[in-house]
C-alpha cells in the first residue's frame, strides 16, 4: 500500500494520559492518521484508572476530557495486549509506520537501607494498585498495623496515609470494589507518621492534596512546630512560589493548633531521613530509625548525629515510581527510563561510534521518556515534542510490511489474544456503573481481569452481533 494513498499508521503503547495526548497531537497536526492504541490492562486510562485514589473524584473528571480523545473516529483501542508478551516489539513494527511508547511507571523506586524486605515493609505502588482494585495484585491486604510510617512527602505518599487514615465507611461512596472495602473495615492503624528528609518547602505535594488529609472526621492531623525551620534557601522558595506558600502555611496552622479528638493520628514529620527498619526478631517490622537533618548545598538534606527510633510495624515507601523495561528496547536502568533524544529512542547509549543513533520509527513519551516527574499537565508537552519529531521523520519511514487495518487484528486473533476495544470499553463502564448503581453509587469497580474481558467481548445485545472493531 502506497503511504502517500493511506493514513499515517501509528501504534501507540499505553493509554494513560501520555499515550492520549500522544495521539490528540497526532491528530491535530494536520496529518491525516490512523492510530491503534495499545493497553495491557482490559480497560483504558492508565493510572488515571489504577493510580489515582478513589476519593479524588474532581481528578479522575479528566478521563472525561480523554474519553473525547478516544471517541475520534482516526483512533482504535486493543486492551488487554501486552506489548513484549502477546506481541514482540519486532512484530508490532511490521504493522505500523511508527510506534510510540508510552507506557508509564507503575513499580515502586528501590530504596536501599536495610531492613527494607521485612515483612511489614511495603510498596506504595503495590497498595495503590491494591485499594484501586488492579486485577493483577492479591485480593487482600494485610492491615493489622496501629501505627505506621509513609516514607516520601509527595501526593502518592499523602493518599497512601490518607486511605489508612480514614475509615472504610468514608470511602464506601467511591468506586472501591467489595474487597477493598472489606480490608479497610478490619484496618487497625490509628498512627501514621509521613516522613521527609528536607523541610516543609521542598515537599512534593499540592496545596489542595495537603489541605484534604484536615477534611475527614476521622483525621487529626499533627505537625510539630520544630520542624516548621527555614533556611535561606528554604525562604526564597516560599517568597517566590504561591504553592510552596500554601503548604508552609496550612502546615503552620496544624502546628499552632491543640490537637483535638479524631480518632487516627497523622503525623507529618520534616528533617528526618530514615536509615533502617527495625526487625522483630522473627522477621518482622518492629520500627523505623530515623536520622535528623539539616538543609545543605542546594536545598540537599545532610544528616546529624540524632537518631530516634519510631514505633511501627508497617512501613510504606512511597519515594517515587519506577518504569520496566520493555523487552526488544533499550533501557537505562540507573534512571528507569528508555533513552531517548525529544522523543526519539536512541539505539545504544553506550556504542563506541561517534553520533547518535536512534532506533528506526521508535518513540517514546510520557514518564518512559523522562521519568516519573512532572504533573499530568507536563505530559501534554511531553507528547507535543515526540509528535513533532515524528512528524519531521515521517518521510524517511520505511514501509511496515502489512499495514492493511485488519492485520493487526488478525495476527492477535491467529495468536488467541482475547482483546478488548474501545465499544467494549462502554460496555464495561456500563456494567460498573450498574452495579453502583444497585448500592447508590456511581460506579463499582470490577476487579476481575476475566469478568473486565468477558464484558468488555460480550455481544451487542441490540444487534445480536459482537461489537465491530473495525476503525
Amino acid at each position: 500500500m502506497n503511504m502517500a494513498l493511506r493514513p499515517l499508521r501509528v501504534a501507540i503503547v499505553g493509554t494513560g494520559p501520555a499515550g492520549i495526548y500522544a495521539a490528540d497531537a497526532l491528530m491535530k497536526s494536520g496529518v491525516e492518521v490512523a492510530i491503534d492504541l495499545f493497553e495491557r490492562m482490559p480497560a483504558p486510562f492508565g493510572l488515571l484508572r489504577y493510580g489515582v485514589a478513589p476519593d479524588h473524584p474532581r481528578i479522575k473528571a479528566i478521563v472525561a476530557s480523554l474519553h473525547k480523545i478516544l471517541d475520534k473516529p482516526q483512533i482504535r483501542l486493543l486492551g488487554n495486549v501486552d506489548v513484549g508478551v502477546d506481541i514482540t516489539v519486532e512484530e508490532l513494527r511490521g504493522f505500523y509506520d511508527a510506534v510510540v511508547f508510552a507506557s508509564g511507571a507503575n513499580a515502586d523506586r528501590v530504596l536501599g537501607i536495610p531492613g527494607i524486605e521485612l515483612e511489614g515493609s511495603y510498596g506504595a505502588a503495590d497498595f495503590v494498585s491494591w485499594y484501586d482494585g488492579h486485577p493483577d495484585v492479591p485480593r487482600t491486604w494485610p492491615l493489622a498495623a496501629k501505627q505506621v510510617a509513609v516514607l516520601g512527602v509527595g501526593n502518592v505518599a499523602l493518599d497512601v496515609a490518607r486511605i489508612l487514615a480514614k475509615s472504610a465507611d468514608e470511602l464506601l461512596p467511591t468506586e472501591i470494589p467489595p474487597n477493598v472495602y472489606d480490608g479497610l473495615r478490619v484496618n487497625r492503624a490509628v498512627e501514621v507518621h509521613v516522613f521527609g528528609r528536607r523541610g516543609p518547602a521542598y515537599a512534593k505535594f499540592t496545596p489542595l492534596e495537603l489541605r484534604e488529609l484536615d477534611h475527614s472526621p476521622n483525621i487529626e492531623v499533627i505537625v510539630d512546630p520544630g520542624d516548621l525551620v527555614y533556611d535561606e534557601q528554604a525562604r526564597a522558595l516560599r517568597q517566590n512560589s504561591k504553592s510552596v506558600q500554601l503548604i508552609c502555611n496550612t502546615l503552620e496552622q496544624w502546628a499552632s493548633r491543640t490537637p483535638g479528638d479524631r480518632p487516627c493520628k497523622l503525623f507529618l514529620h520534616f528533617f528526618q531521613d530514615p536509615v533502617e527498619i527495625l526487625d522483630d526478631g522473627n522477621g518482622r517490622v518492629a520500627g523505623l530509625r530515623t536520622e535528623r537533618t539539616l538543609p545543605g548545598a542546594a536545598g540537599d538534606a545532610t544528616s546529624v548525629d540524632s537518631r530516634v527510633d519510631w514505633r511501627v510495624q508497617a512501613v510504606y515507601r512511597a519515594i517515587g515510581y519506577r518504569s520496566a523495561p520493555i523487552v526488544g528496547l533499550p533501557f537505562d536502568g540507573r534512571a528507569g527510563v528508555i533513552p531517548s533524544e525529544a522523543g526519539r529512542v536512541i539505539a545504544d547509549a553506550e556504542a563506541d561510534e561517534p553520533g547518535v543513533r536512534y532506533l528506526p520509527a521508535t518513540y517514546v513519551t510520557g514518564w518512559i521518556k523522562r521519568g516519573p516527574i512532572g504533573l499530568i499537565g507536563h505530559t501534554k508537552s511531553d507528547a507535543s515534542e515526540t509528535i513533532a519529531s515524528l512528524l519531521a521523520d515521517a518521510g524517511g519511514f520505511a514501509p511496515p510490511a502489512d499495514p492493511e487495518p485488519r492485520a493487526i487484528v488478525d495476527f492477535l486473533e491467529r495468536r488467541g489474544v482475547p482483546f478488548t476495544t474501545w465499544p467494549g470499553w462502554y460496555l464495561l463502564d456500563a456494567y460498573e456503573r450498574d452495579l453502583g448503581a444497585h448500592e447508590g453509587r456511581e460506579r463499582i469497580k470490577v476487579v476481575e481481569r476475566e469478568v473486565m474481558v468477558a464484558v468488555s467481548r460480550s455481544f451487542d445485545e441490540t444487534s445480536d452481533r459482537r461489537v465491530s472493531i473495525e476503525p
